[in-house]
């Protein structure tokens, strides 16, 4: 009977330190867990890299721009939508896998980095070019395009600028489509300029007349569904 009660004051005790550890571990895979949550979030702010902006009238000369093409030979532009969060540089990998995952100093991030289309020119000279984002919380990285499904937003956000290594592009915004993520059309880079403008036209949740210029698409994703996408489509203007 002795041995019996001390087996199970031990078996006890065993217990409670195992309970003790588990709960430990799980307040400090929480404590990680809302660290991780945080660092994403602030790493897709535009604040992490706005001080590389370049100068829309010499981004060739601008140094803040040659120092992080220096860091990442892949930055080819930088990316403004007025009245939003979004500021940042665009890279481009060699596919279209590379900067899901991986920031612009080439790190692995969560949040990834805003990057071109493997299959476009990385100097935007193409008719149709397509930017992808993540969609983060709190306008993070593309956050702030699906705000564009909204008229009064849509209406109230008409204009950007698009800054490569040697041209300063106006961007004027025409239309915001929900799309899904395989969609044969708007996720085609080859697609003819007419045939495009006329199927954006056709699927928009919001539109304006455009005028004439290449067309870029900024696609993000959506929460709503697992394959549905946001796309803001706009013309490129180059500045005089």
């Amino acid at each position: 009977m002795l041995l019996a009660a001390k087996l199970a004051r031990w078996g006890d005790r065993l217990l409670t330190l195992a309970a003790a550890l588990l709960l430990g571990a799980l307040a400090l895979f929480g404590a990680w867990s809302l660290w991780d949550i945080a660092a994403t979030r602030r790493a897709a702010l535009p604040e992490q890299t706005l001080r590389f902006k370049p100068l829309a009238a010499a981004p060739a000369d601008s140094p803040g721009f040659a120092e992080l093409r220096a860091l990442n030979p892949d930055v080819c532009g930088w990316l403004t939508l007025d009245g939003t969060r979004i500021d940042f540089p665009v890279v481009q990998g060699a596919d279209n896998m590379v900067y899901v995952n991986t920031d612009v100093y080439g790190d692995f991030s969560l949040s990834g980095a805003i990057f071109l289309d493997s299959r476009c020119p990385a100097d935007f000279t193409a008719p149709y070019s397509i930017v992808y984002g993540h969609h983060i919380e709190d306008g993070g990285m593309f956050g702030d395009i699906v705000q564009f499904t909204q008229s009064d937003y849509f209406a109230a956000h008409t204009t950007g600028t698009l800054i490569t290594d040697d041209t300063a592009y106006n961007i004027a915004l025409f239309a915001c489509v929900r799309a899904d993520a395989y969609d044969p059309v708007l996720y085609d880079p080859a697609q003819s300029p007419d045939a495009l403008l006329a199927y954006i036209k056709a699927h928009a949740v919001q539109y304006r007349t455009p005028g004439s210029g290449p067309v870029v698409a900024f696609s993000t994703c959506t929460e709503a569904a697992t394959n549905g996408r946001v796309l803001l489509f706009g013309q490129l203007l180059p500045q005089t």
